[in-house]
C-alpha cells in the first residue's frame, strides 16, 4: 500500500516540482491510515526528477527505475497515543524503510526514520544523533543545507516555502528584522528579495552557525546582514529602550520554550498580544510585521491590536505537496499610517 502511494504522490508532484524550482517536498503524510507516517523527499541539486511509473499496480512492488540514487527521505513515524511500542514495531518499520526504498530507488542508506511525538520546551531542535549527514537543496536560486540525521527537523521547513516566496516580493529596500530566525532560510529569502540589511536573531549558537553558512553558501557575506545571538524576548526590550527600528520585522516564534538559557519560558498562545504589541513599536511608520504561529487551531483577536491593520495570510501560504495539512497560520500587521511608538 504504501509503495503504491508514494508512487501516486510522486508521479503528481514531479512536474509541480521542477516548475517550482524546488528539490525537497513532502511526498507522504499520514494518507494511509495504518500507515502513520510523514515523509519527505530531498535531492542533491541539480539531480532531475525523473517519471515515477504507474501507481496502479497489482503485483509485486512498484519502483521508480530511472531515479538516480543521489536522493534522500527523511520520515517521521507518529507515536501511538497509548505511548508505547509494540513487539512488532521494529519489524514493521524496517518493512516500510524497504518499501520506501524499492518504490522510489532510494539506498536504505539514505532513508532516514525518526519518532515525533508531542514536543515539550526545546525538544524539537534538540540533537538526536552525531552522523552529520547532511545534504544541500534548492529552492528557486536559493540554496539551503539540510541535516538529515541528527535532528527531528532537517532545518529547513518545507510548508514555509511559500513565506520565502513572499518575503522576496515584499522585502525590497527594507531593513529586516528576522526574530527566533533559526537556519536563517527566511532571512536568506529577505537578502535575495532585496533587503537593504538583514538582522537574524536566534538564541542557539548552532542555528545561528547554520544560518551564516546559509548566507555563505548563497553568496550573501555581507555586514548588512548581522547575526544576533541573545533570548529574543530580551532583544526586543533591549531594542525598545535604545530606540531601533526596522521596516520589516518576521515573527516566527516557538509555539514554547523552556530553555535553560532563558530568563523564564515562554507560551505563545499566552503571550502573542504582548509579544506583537513589542515588535510593532520597533516598526518605523508604515512598517510591516509577518507574524506566524505553528498551531492548527489558533485564533487571533484582532481587536486587541488596534495600532494595525490584520491581513491573515494563511490560504496564501499553502504549499501544494502538504494539501489541506499545511501546518500553521500567518498574519500579515500593516502598521497604521501615521502610527508611531507602541
Amino acid at each position: 500500500m504504501l509503495a503504491n502511494r508514494l508512487c501516486k504522490r510522486y508521479r503528481h508532484l514531479r512536474k509541480w516540482a521542477r516548475r517550482s524550482g524546488c528539490d525537497a517536498f513532502r511526498l507522504y503524510d499520514r494518507d494511509i491510515p495504518e500507515i502513520p507516517l510523514v515523509l519527505d523527499i530531498y535531492a542533491v541539486p541539480g539531480t532531475a526528477l525523473s517519471p515515477a511509473i504507474t501507481p496502479e499496480h497489482q503485483g509485486p512492488v512498484p519502483t521508480v527505475h530511472d531515479r538516480p540514487a543521489a536522493a534522500f527521505v527523511v520520515g517521521a513515524l507518529y507515536k501511538r497515543q497509548d505511548g508505547g511500542v509494540s513487539a512488532g514495531e521494529t519489524a514493521w518499520l524496517s518493512t516500510m524503510r524497504s518499501a520506501i526504498g524499492t518504490a522510489l530507488a532510494i539506498p536504505d542508506k539514505n532513508i532516514f526514520l525518526k519518532q515525533r511525538e508531542r514536543q515539550r520546551g526545546t525538544d524539537q531542535y534538540t540533537k538526536r544523533d552525531s552522523r552529520h549527514i547532511t545534504t544541500t537543496v534548492h529552492e528557486k536560486d536559493m540554496r539551503f543545507i539540510v541535516n538529515l540525521s541528527d535532528y527531528l527537523d532537517t532545518g529547513l521547513f518545507l510548508d514555509a516555502r511559500n513565506v520565502r516566496s513572499w518575503l522576496r516580493e515584499e522585502c525590497g529596500g527594507k531593513r529586516v528584522l528576522n526574530l527566533f530566525c533559526y537556519t536563517g532560510s527566511l532571512s536568506v529569502a529577505a537578502v535575495k528579495g532585496g533587503a537593504v540589511s538583514v538582522d537574524s536573531v536566534d538564541l542557539s549558537s548552532t542555528y545561528l552557525e547554520w544560518a551564516r553558512k546559509n548566507f555563505a553558501l548563497n553568496g550573501c557575506t555581507d555586514e548588512r546582514y548581522q547575526f544576533i545571538r541573545v533570548d529574543a524576548l530580551r532583544f526586543i526590550d533591549q531594542a525598545r529602550n535604545d530606540g531601533r527600528t526596522w521596516d520589516f520585522i518576521i515573527l516566527d516564534p516557538p509555539v514554547f520554550s523552556n530553555s535553560k538559557k532563558m530568563t523564564d519560558f515562554f507560551d505563545v498562545r499566552r503571550g502573542y498580544e504582548t509579544l506583537i504589541q513589542n515588535c510593532l513599536s520597533l516598526l518605523t511608520k508604515n512598517g510591516t510585521l509577518l507574524f506566524g504561529v505553528k498551531l492548527k487551531r489558533f485564533s487571533l483577536a484582532p481587536q486587541s491590536l488596534p495600532a494595525a491593520t490584520v491581513t491573515d495570510m494563511t490560504r496564501r501560504m499553502k504549499n501544494e505537496d502538504f494539501g489541506a495539512k499545511n501546518g500553521g497560520k500567518w498574519y500579515v500587521f500593516q502598521k497604521k499610517t501615521g502610527q508611531t511608538g507602541p
